[in-house]
């Protein structure tokens, strides 16, 4: 019997955001069961830290150039190859959507669907009254008497009855609830917009956390001075002090916005329980990509690998065939979720997909310290310049298990982090004299592995000549 899948992403969260793995200023209980009943991956990387890349190369298993997706406000999605809910549903899965999809551009227009496998499809790229038609959330809202434009710019924000976090969870209890009774195996794959910016959470979850007691950002007087040697790089923000930033303030709404994702995840693991899906149905959490958070003098995103930006939470639980409690401290790329979901669901991955499944792991079978000698990440024009005011830089990180290497191409620049005596990359080793041979190895390593990894070499071979 194939299982169910309950695919919950979330919107520019970090790695480091949940209680059960090291943060004592979080709340996340709900979560917290998750990784106790489940497999946490805490070294799971995303191949871009912007969205429609990230998303791109995680629905494909296709690193973002290697499937000619690498910006967001892009203006199509490409015929080929299709996307893993489509695979899914030609299988025979039953496929919903709720929230934002964000392959293609949702700027002055609603998204275009393509050919996605979904039969359910609830959208709302993000939680703004933006879209005349197609706005599944903002006509939820008003069909309940709310003003949306108003509720945001008001000192109470947007609050919890009329959330867009709230309005996924309606979709979903819905969803569920209506397919207790199907012999069908469903997926549902959930995409709310928190805790991505603005930071801006109901004031009942605003108020339960105080910026006094926040920890702040990770933060040296030293980073003023390595953003301004990286201050060509496009980035949405320009580089500020903690102080400057009011970051401990920012970093309190961004654990509120948390919060109310916990409270509103334990609605919908509630209607599991209650239908009786449950034990047939694989959890998975996780994030697109990070949030800078004020980390090196920076808040927002753009091209940076650090790792508030590019390591995501990665959760698995379905206890009746995977590990309890299992902690995997190995390297994990996103596309390993793409190949693992494929596998769930009986199908063989085709030869272009470039993950590699966790289900090993995930069953006791195989080293949780040991999966990729290295993971990847790319930052090709992302954003737009409306957002940062450059011109479009090109950016690669090449991870092992010790060091980072980042390479900003055509700029002259790069960074070197030995991860293992320096985890929060504060000791910038690329012109270090000690690290010139590391850092060339490491640089022809991330080369071959860039020439080898997406390299498209056109239509398949069909005979020798």
């Amino acid at each position: 019997m194939r299982p169910n899948i309950l695919w919950y992403c979330t919107d520019q969260q970090r790695f480091d955001t949940i209680g059960a793995l090291g943060n004592p200023h979080v709340v996340t209980p709900t979560i917290d069961q998750l990784v106790a009943d489940g497999v946490a991956m805490t070294h799971a990387y995303c191949q871009s830290p912007i969205c429609t890349p990230s998303r791109s190369s995680f629905m494909t298993g296709m690193y973002p150039s290697r499937v000619h997706n690498t910006r967001n406000g892009n203006e199509s999605f490409p015929a080929y190859p299709p996307v893993i809910t489509k695979l899914i549903a030609d299988a025979g899965y039953d496929c919903g959507l709720v929230g934002k999809f964000h392959l293609q551009s949702a700027g002055h227009r609603t998204e275009p669907r393509i050919d996605d496998g979904f039969s359910y499809w609830k959208f709302s790229h993000a939680p703004r009254d933006d879209w005349s038609q197609g706005h599944d959330y903002a006509e939820w809202v008003r069909r309940r008497g709310g003003d949306l434009d108003t509720m945001r710019q008001s000192a109470e924000r947007v609050p919890t009855e009329f959330h867009q976090t709230t309005w996924a969870s309606e979709c979903a209890i819905e969803f569920i609830q209506d397919h207790a009774a199907a012999e069908q195996p469903w997926l549902l794959n959930l995409n709310i917009y928190d805790p991505h910016p603005p930071f801006i959470p109901p004031q009942a979850y605003a108020d339960r956390f105080d910026a006094a007691d926040m920890p702040g950002p990770h933060f040296r007087d030293s980073d003023l001075i390595q953003q301004k040697k990286l201050a060509s790089l496009d980035f949405q923000d320009e580089i500020r002090t903690p102080e400057q930033h009011n970051a401990k303030r920012v970093q309190a709404d961004y654990y509120a916005m948390i919060a109310q994702i916990d409270d509103q995840f334990a609605r919908i693991l509630e209607t599991l329980d209650r239908t009786g899906a449950r034990d047939n149905t694989v959890i998975i959490f996780t994030s697109d990509h990070g949030e800078a958070l004020g980390d090196h003098g920076l808040m927002f995103k753009g091209c940076r690998f650090y790792e508030g930006l590019v390591r995501v939470p990665l959760i698995f639980s379905w206890p009746a065939q995977f590990q309890s409690g299992l902690i995997c401290d190995g390297l994990v790329e996103l596309l390993d979720l793409t190949s693992t979901l494929m596998e769930l669901c009986g199908l063989e991955c085709p030869d272009y997909m470039q993950g590699k499944s966790l289900l090993p792991i995930l069953r006791g079978e195989a080293d949780p310290a040991q999966h990729h000698d290295f993971v990847r990440s790319e930052y090709f024009d992302a954003l737009d310049p409306h957002f940062t005011g450059g011109v479009g830089t090109f950016g690669t990180m090449y991870r092992t298990p010790r060091y980072k290497l980042c390479v900003y191409h055509d700029k002259g620049l790069g960074e070197l982090y030995d991860l293992q005596s320096d985890p929060w990359e504060f000791e910038d080793l690329w012109d270090d004299p000690n690290h010139q041979s590391i850092k060339h190895g490491l640089i022809q390593d991330a080369f071959d592995a860039h020439v080898v990894l997406t390299t498209d070499m056109g239509s398949r071979r069909i005979a020798p000549m």
